[in-house]
């Protein structure tokens, strides 16, 4: 059973801060897969979980968007 999936289903909260998806929000069991898991965050809650503004989430969200774009017209073309 991977980490995430057992500090959800006991509610523990993950300790192991060298995981890649270690993040400081004890809500979420300090894990980043658990928050996703909990449906839809808005631009604000996001930015709360790892301490940046909205402003730079949304940022990195059309940076991904472009880059998803960009692969999907080159694997069709």
């Amino acid at each position: 059973m991977k980490c995430f999936k057992y500090h959800s289903k006991f509610n523990k909260q993950c300790v192991k801060k060298d995981c890649r998806y270690w993040l400081d929000n004890k809500e979420n069991q300090n894990c980043c897969i658990n928050a996703a898991d909990n449906g839809p965050k808005t631009l604000q809650q996001i930015g709360e979980m790892f301490g940046i503004t909205r402003m730079r989430v949304c940022q990195i969200e059309k940076s991904i968007i472009k880059k998803i774009k960009k692969r999907v017209h080159e694997t069709l073309f």
